[in-house]
């Protein structure tokens, strides 16, 4: 089952990080007013900040399975939206909605069946290997767009959509496939059925949400920030592109070995390490230094923010009942979204007289006050 499901989580990357591309595209090829790119971007992300909570309870509630095959087939009808009525507004804001609530559900649902059906003392590799899996969908999703026109200023967004209509039924039937246990445990806290209140209330929870925000939100800044950086330094485009590549592959690097990283030096010590190692190198990058140099400091930086996220959900999958972990997960997911939009606006905004070198700086910050909240975590060495 867990080769179905990292091929499910490699499948919903790769047509989430193809579809939100292309209908860029394909709003430019309409001439959409660029006011509107903007409220394309906020179509997709909407259902993830209305409907996170809910979809987390039907996770619980309803089993996996069925959010999964929900996720499958709003992700089936997104790409058929695209293709269909795709040549106008209407159809990009309908087609961008399905995408991020097919996302969503698919998401919740993958979080929650690593929790639900991993041994504890194999939380660290198992949801290693799952983000691993993730991030290798988001690499090969923009591939479609090199493969089909990528030598072109617009791609051939038509044959990107067809072609991903193909990819969601490929994802459909690995979803069919895919049949996790139907047991159902109720989550109850000292003997009583457990709800979302009870959740909120367990010890930690919301330090951890806090650290996953800040690591998620500053990833983002560093796809922004590093191309702006590069710009006021004379640093090719290509170069650029070179360096946001070696960042990730870091990053999966990290996710890859994480479980027995997590064995080696234990899960808070890893935790704060890579935080600190990510904050150091976001305040080396902001000094002037050769490009090979600044390579070597990328690489740190990718390598500390990949561990982050899985070791959240980690500790989340341990700490909360199983019958709960539906719901946390799709916390986690609000607050990872909320930091991706007030963290990077309010550093643009306290750095705006700095350039980006003092959002580097200050996203920095930002990972060394999360650093000192992990450490407060009880992030005990997973059991033998």
């Amino acid at each position: 089952m867990l080769v179905l499901l990292l091929a499910h989580t490699v499948l919903v990357q790769l047509v989430t990080f193809v579809l939100r591309p292309t209908s860029t595209y394909r709003a430019l090829e309409l001439d959409v007013p660029s006011a509107w790119l903007g409220v394309l971007s906020a179509a997709f992300a909407v259902a993830p900040l209305l409907l996170a909570i809910p979809s987390g309870q039907a996770v619980d509630r309803l089993g996996e399975r069925r959010v999964l095959l929900a996720g499958a087939l709003l992700l089936c009808a997104s790409a058929g939206v695209f293709v269909l009525i795709g040549d106008g507004v209407v159809g990009l804001l309908v087609g961008s909605v399905l995408l991020g609530t097919g996302h969503l559900c698919s998401v919740v649902a993958q979080q929650a069946l690593v929790a639900n059906v991993t041994a504890p003392h194999r939380y660290d590799a198992a949801f290693g290997y799952y983000t691993f899996a993730a991030s290798l969908g988001q690499a090969l999703g923009p591939g479609l767009i090199l493969l089909f026109g990528g030598a072109r200023t617009i791609p051939y967004t038509d044959t990107i959509f067809g072609v991903t209509v193909a990819i969601t039924v490929v994802l459909l039937g690995v979803t069919v496939a895919l049949r996790p246990p139907a047991v159902r445990r109720p989550a109850t806290v000292d003997g009583e059925p457990a709800g979302l209140r009870d959740l909120v209330r367990r010890p930690g929870l919301l330090r951890a949400l806090t650290v996953s925000c800040v690591v998620i939100a500053a990833v983002d800044i560093t796809l922004v920030y590093l191309p702006a950086l590069g710009a006021e330094r004379g640093i090719a485009s290509g170069v650029v592109g070179v360096l946001l590549t070696l960042r990730a592959v870091a990053s999966m690097g990290s996710r890859l070995f994480l479980g027995r990283l997590a064995a080696w030096l234990g899960r808070r010590a890893l935790l704060v390490g890579s935080i600190a190692l990510s904050a150091a190198g976001l305040v080396a990058a902001a000094v002037p230094m050769p490009v090979w140099l600044l390579a070597l400091v990328v690489l740190a930086i990718g390598l500390g923010l990949g561990v982050g996220q899985p070791l959240t959900m980690s500790w989340l999958a341990e700490s909360t009942p199983a019958g709960l972990r539906g719901r946390a997960m799709s916390l986690r997911l609000t607050g990872n979204r909320l930091g991706q939009v007030v963290i990077p606006s309010v550093a643009g905004l306290l750095a705006a007289g700095t350039g980006a070198s003092g959002v580097l700086v200050l996203t920095a910050a930002g990972l060394t006050a999360a650093g000192v909240a992990a450490g407060r975590l009880r992030l005990n060495s997973p059991p033998d």
